[in-house]
């Protein structure tokens, strides 16, 4: 008979699992439909806005650099054009591109419908955090995105849309290929940004310790190094300006880590007393 209920427990398990699934891909859904709509502002906008020279990125690094003595960030164009070369090919990327804007727009909900999932088997005390959990997310996703789009993203599309192995070569970039590099820049960045959040899961899991943290923190630099290296040109300014958020990210877990250790020993040392 138990072996039936844990069989049954499981089922329901899985069905809760399937309406969170349904419920979050029709959040995306909505959202999608929305963005679809607004095809003009997506694409003129947002979309096609980081190939413009007077991108409030450029003119920011413009300025620095400027003020350093150099004038590397200050652009007058990008040099390429951006085509479609399939018969769907515009008509395919503006649903893929609705598609991601709803993910992105979705994503609290998205966290909430997660949350509701987990939440049964979390203590009374870490439920009261439901707000807490979705408000900080959200917001680091969010932050991600916007560094994905102000920072990777121009980046990017100056140092390869200006390179050329030969003045015979043009640059005629694929749309696919553009919105493709805006979507792997910001959606990476967004989850990137959740670091804090998954080494929080973790300590809380018994997984990783402050200790672990510091002891790898050398190695941590590295791959964080040779992330920026893969997510941006291969220049040493671009680089440090996507290491060092992500450095920050990494300290801030160890800090994240080391409060949750000491709040659950405190607990624990708070049970023992009562106990007693």
């Amino acid at each position: 008979m138990s072996e039936q209920q844990n069989d049954m427990s499981f089922l329901n398990h899985l069905e809760v699992l399937r309406w969170t699934l349904v419920r979050s891909s029709g959040a995306i859904l909505g959202f999608g439909i929305l963005a679809f709509l607004m095809k003009d502002f997506i694409f003129n906008t947002i979309i096609l806005a980081p190939k413009d020279p007077s991108f409030v990125t450029y003119r920011f690094l413009c300025s620095v650099s400027q003020k350093i003595g150099a004038n590397s960030f200050c652009i007058d164009e990008i040099p390429f054009i951006v085509q479609s070369r399939t018969m769907a090919g515009q008509f395919s990327t503006h649903i893929w591109m609705s598609i991601a804007f709803g993910f992105i727009l979705a994503f609290p909900y998205i966290v909430w419908e997660v949350w509701k999932f987990i939440k049964p088997a979390l203590h009374e005390g870490e439920k009261k955090n439901a707000r807490s959990f979705i408000i900080i997310t959200s917001f680091l996703f969010f932050v991600g995105i916007l560094f994905g789009y102000y920072i990777i993203t121009p980046l990017s599309i100056n140092f390869l849309g200006s390179y050329s192995v030969a003045d015979e070569v043009r640059n005629n970039f694929d749309l696919n290929s553009y919105t493709g590099l805006l979507k792997a820049s910001c959606l990476s960045s967004g989850f990137i940004f959740e670091l804090p959040i998954v080494i929080y899961f973790l300590t809380k899991m018994g997984l990783v310790t402050p200790e672990i943290l510091k002891k790898y923190r050398k190695y941590a630099l590295v791959m964080v190094l040779i992330l920026a290296a893969i997510i941006t040109p291969p220049d040493i300014i671009s680089q440090v300006i996507v290491a060092i958020p992500i450095v920050i990210l990494y300290e801030l877990s160890i800090k994240i880590s080391k409060y949750i250790l000491r709040k659950e020993n405190k607990n624990n040392l708070d049970s023992k007393i009562k106990k007693y």
